[in-house]
């Protein structure tokens, strides 16, 4: 570890640091714009300079300049300064004098470096130049004459989203940033270039207009667009959620969000229930909470405990919790929470896992990918498998092929493969110090091929002293918390089906075959009007993820909370609070009166929910029918369309018509 001086402050840095990472170590804030520490170094915007020993006696870039032993590093003279008041004025030449109708305005990075490095003023008096707009589609909007050329975005096209068609054309001072023949950037992750940005050359295009930063209040969540936990930021103003940013965690989401995490939310508010609403005549009317509430009890009477609830994908634990508890009471025992149709053996979750940790797949050296779409199913997990084949490691695929964004062999798609793997694939594992396989959504939906994956992560030595490389890929942000609580039935939603439930809780359920359920009371508590709610005998309006504090289990068992953002539209109320005032009606008094006294009845129950953090499955695989036979099928068929959120929002229904369907929409001349 080489020992320096920062600004006469001796410190050790690791082996490997650059004299930017240096400074900070010590303390000291050295301004850049084309340095991120998750993307490769490019050096070109030279705002990092400082002034080192030994070497030239001028200004060096700190970010690509390697930490050695006895460097005097200085920060903070006259040199250094002037420097990078050159450099500011330089990147402020051709730059518009646009804040004040700038969307980044208030978080520009030029904007604070300007005031606190600038000089003050320019010299310059020839004509700034103008870049003509480019196209990138439906979630960035481009303002190019901003652009400073920092090629963050490019880098991060081409080495954390893997499409790289974001890049450069022309030189000097005619250079620009753009997207191959303009077309929309077609990454599901392309909004993090927003973030990126350190100017307001790319900013959101939903977003555009709409808030400065100062007015919002921002409120910590947890996404639930998918199974991977992403943490998140909501900024709302008044009733609405304007938008959602992705907060840093390392064990998560790093700092990325996909492109549905951010954009969904302008569906938070369209096609909502707001009111609730009884069936009358074969017509669902507007009801107040009392006569929606005496319908369910004339149902719950009949019933005589025969009573089932289906969860949706986007449910917290807690109400998850309370709604057991609720149909418990009533003398029901069917709980469901794969709506789809998948009936996986549950009896251990460390077999239907993600066990390797999301960090733990960048360490892989071999990975196997059976029966899923990572660049839909979960697209922060496919960025780390890049990374992991950054450090070495080789990636074989079973399933229809598709584009990953990087290389992977495709094995073929017959399922028989899962008991016979061709012999280079088995000695790549037999080779291998960490070994992984991913198993999604495609494997579970078929009978036998749980079980040969199971069977083949004996054979393939998979799961080791210190090393469990055995991942099942969940889709559904409800669905591990949903397991740990006991909503899974031997058969799935075809046993409760079968079973003839007379009264049914559709607990945000919309990608259930209601069809099966046509002679069951169907009460369907959610937040919008999608295809539960077209089903339902009795609606009670509920609230969203943003509306409502909550417990979320992640796909690999993290065990995360969100806040509550905003407060839910007209009579619309908190799932908790309307299967509490249920229960009171029909006689099933729930105990508890409050949310915490409901998060401390769950933690008593299933003592691992109260335990924020990765929880720990010990590996018990089961033994199942191993004879897999056919071929698998990917269970997203348009990534921005996945839930009732999804499809209210106008910017992912243009973003599924564009970049799934292929839609052309002509930009209006400005």
């Amino acid at each position: 570890m080489p020992k320096l001086t920062v600004d006469g402050v001796e410190l050790e840095v690791p082996a490997g640091a650059t004299v930017l990472q240096a400074c900070e170590l010590a303390g000291k804030e050295i301004p850049r714009f084309c340095y991120h520490e998750r993307l490769s170094i490019a050096g070109n915007c030279r705002m990092c300079l400082v002034e080192v020993k030994p070497g030239p006696p001028k200004p060096q870039a700190s970010c690509a300049l390697p930490a050695a032993e006895g460097q005097e590093i200085r920060t903070d003279s006259q040199m250094v300064k002037k420097a990078r008041e050159g450099v500011m004025e330089f990147l402020l030449i051709n730059h518009p004098l646009d804040c004040p109708i700038c969307d980044q305005g208030g978080e520009c990075d030029l904007q604070d470096q300007s005031m606190a490095y600038g000089k003050g003023g320019s010299r310059f008096l020839e004509n700034k130049r103008a870049v003509t707009e480019k196209y990138m589609g439906p979630i960035v909007k481009t303002v190019m004459t901003r652009c400073i050329q920092c090629t963050r975005c490019v880098r991060f096209a081409e080495e954390v989203a893997g499409v790289p068609e974001i890049g450069a054309i022309y030189r000097g001072e005619n250079m620009q940033i753009t997207t191959y023949l303009e077309h929309a950037a077609k990454s599901e992750l392309s909004g993090n270039v927003v973030d990126l940005c350190p100017v307001g050359a790319l900013t959101s295009k939903p977003y555009a207009f709409e808030a400065r930063p100062w007015e919002l209040k921002k409120t910590n969540a947890i996404d639930v667009m998918d199974a991977l936990g992403t943490n998140i930021r909501l900024d709302s103003r008044g009733r609405q959620v304007l938008r959602a940013l992705p907060r840093i965690n390392d064990d998560v989401n790093e700092e990325w969000a996909s492109d549905k995490t951010r954009h969904a939310v302008d569906g938070l508010i369209r096609k909502r229930l707001d009111k609730p609403y009884v069936r009358k005549g074969g017509k669902l009317v507007e009801a107040s909470w009392g006569e929606a509430f005496a319908a369910v009890a004339e149902a719950a009477k009949s019933a005589k405990g025969s009573v089932a609830a289906v969860a949706g994908d986007l449910l917290d634990c807690e109400t998850m919790f309370a709604a057991k508890l609720l149909v418990e009471k009533l003398g029901g025992s069917l709980f469901e929470g794969r709506q789809t149709g998948l009936a996986y053996d549950v009896s251990s979750l460390s077999a239907v896992n993600f066990n390797t940790t999301l960090p733990g797949i960048e360490t892989a050296d071999v990975i196997l990918l059976v029966g899923t779409n990572l660049r839909w199913e979960a697209p922060l997990v496919n960025t780390r498998i890049r990374k992991a084949i950054k450090k070495g490691a080789k990636v074989f695929a079973i399933g229809p092929e598709t584009d990953l964004t990087y290389k992977a062999e495709w094995l073929g798609n017959d399922a028989k493969l899962l008991t016979k793997l061709p012999k280079a694939v088995v000695d790549a594992f037999a080779g291998a110090a960490r070994p992984a396989m991913i198993v999604g959504g495609g494997v579970l939906a078929k009978d036998g091929a749980h079980g040969a994956t199971l069977a083949l992560a004996k054979t393939l030595n998979l799961v080791r002293e210190g090393w469990n490389g055995y991942n099942v890929l969940h889709f559904a942000a409800a669905r591990m918390g949903g397991l740990m609580l006991g909503y899974a039935t031997t058969g799935g939603i075809k046993a409760v089906a079968a079973a003839k439930p007379k009264l049914l809780f559709s607990l945000g359920a919309d990608e259930v075959d209601y069809s099966a359920f046509d002679k069951s009371f169907t009460v369907y508590i959610g937040h919008h009007g999608d295809k539960g709610a077209h089903a339902a005998d009795v609606i009670l309006p509920g609230a969203t993820y943003a509306e409502k504090a909550g417990t979320y289990v992640n796909l690999e068992g993290r065990v995360q909370r969100g806040d509550k953002a905003v407060f839910a539209p007209g009579d619309a109320r908190e799932d908790w609070s309307i299967l509490r005032a249920l229960s009171d009606v029909l006689g099933a008094k729930l105990p508890f009166d409050t949310f915490e006294a409901l998060r401390a009845e769950m933690e008593k129950a299933v003592p691992a929910l109260g335990q924020l953090g990765l929880a720990s499955y010990p590996w018990a695989a089961p033994k199942l029918d191993a004879k897999p036979e056919g071929e698998f099928g990917y269970p997203i068929k348009d990534f921005y369309l996945t839930n009732a959120i999804c499809r209210a929002s106008p910017t992912m229904q243009q973003c599924s018509a564009e970049l799934v369907h292929g839609e052309t929409f002509a930009e209006a001349a400005e």
